[in-house]
């Protein structure tokens, strides 16, 4: 699998969408290539507005946090993360058809 895409080819549209995918974890877990709490607030917050409703009680983050946290280490490395983002997408898909 050829993950570094060649830069003079045009990413289609599905690309595009995976490498921002990995561009907001990357943004939200800095170098330690993971994400804590605080990380994950902040990134469900700003990126998914439109989305998810805004966390802002202490319980529903703790919550969302442990259902992620798979290996239950305290934080939310790559592969947690897609999940979030497969749950987000497939929790929406309905809406999206519906409003086409």
């Amino acid at each position: 699998m050829a993950c570094h895409p060649q830069e003079s080819v045009a990413l289609t549209a599905l690309e595009q969408a995976l490498v921002s995918i990995m561009r907001v974890f990357h943004t939200y877990s800095g170098c330690r290539g993971r994400l804590r709490k605080a990380d994950l607030k902040a990134l469900v917050n700003r990126e998914l507005p439109q989305f998810v409703q805004e966390i802002r009680d202490p319980n529903t983050l703790e919550r969302l946090f442990r259902d992620l946290d798979a290996d239950g280490d305290k934080s939310i490395d790559f592969q947690e993360y897609t999940t979030l983002v497969a749950m987000v997408t497939a929790a929406c898909h309905t809406s999206f058809l519906q409003g086409q």
